[in-house]
């Protein structure tokens, strides 16, 4: 699915007919924040915002209840944080997908985030298509994350991995592939992405597999991502 922005009426439509909406909720305690969110959300074919709350109580409350797809979680809430709330919203249900939204390139908040069971971590600062396309990416079951979340990821990862001899050591080349895997994107994309062929790709992510003793995608980034969250409580 790909969004276009109509510069007459500044709404959002899909280029392509969508049969089925994603339904998202919002828990932001900016009101004005909350409120752009929520305009840009329902007036983007393809998308409804069904729910927005200004903190996490009224969240963990409320969201549990309702048929929500994917949920916005600003970090940095009154009460409890958005991290704590993603906690016990993915407690109570662990197949909802929360994309974190945050001011903050902080490496131990993206950690905690993703450790409390975010499947995306984005900056306020991301362009409203690009926003969109994270909702619809998660809701497929990727993790997007904003290019400088993404690198510092990365960076971290590295730095936890070249300490600890019971992580497999992957590559430079092989960190960024996972990345792009954890990221939904398929083989052709990543290879066009980092400028290598599909075969290249492939031979990649054979590699990863027999290092990190897996058979998918799914398998490889849990793993990956877990053994380097267990590291970081070290």
């Amino acid at each position: 699915m790909r969004l276009v922005e109509n510069s007459d009426n500044n709404i959002f439509k899909q280029q392509k007919y969508v049969m089925m909406e994603i339904k998202v909720a919002i828990v932001e305690d900016n009101d004005g924040i909350r409120e752009s969110l929520s305009i840009l959300i329902s007036g983007s074919a393809g998308f409804e915002c069904i729910a927005a709350f200004n903190n996490s109580e009224l969240a963990i409350d409320r969201i549990p209840s309702l048929n929500v797809d994917v949920i916005l979680m600003d970090i940095n809430l009154p009460g409890k944080s958005g991290i704590e709330c993603t906690r016990i919203l993915k407690a109570k249900n662990p197949k909802l997908q929360i994309i974190m939204q945050t001011v903050y390139e902080d490496s131990d908040m993206i950690f905690e985030s993703l450790k409390a069971g975010a499947s995306g971590y984005l900056l306020k600062r991301t362009p409203p298509v690009k926003l969109l396309e994270a909702i619809e990416e998660v809701y497929k079951g990727g993790s997007p994350m904003s290019s400088q979340i993404a690198r510092m990821v990365v960076e971290s990862f590295q730095a936890k991995i070249k300490g600890d001899n019971n992580l497999p050591l992957l590559t430079d080349r092989e960190e960024e592939i996972i990345i792009h895997l954890s990221k939904g994107y398929r083989y052709k994309e990543i290879a066009d992405k980092l400028f290598i062929s599909i075969d290249t790709v492939r031979s990649h992510i054979r590699n990863i597999y027999e290092k990190l003793q897996v058979r998918s995608r799914t398998d490889a980034v849990l793993k990956y991502y877990k053994k380097s969250l267990q590291t970081d409580k070290k």
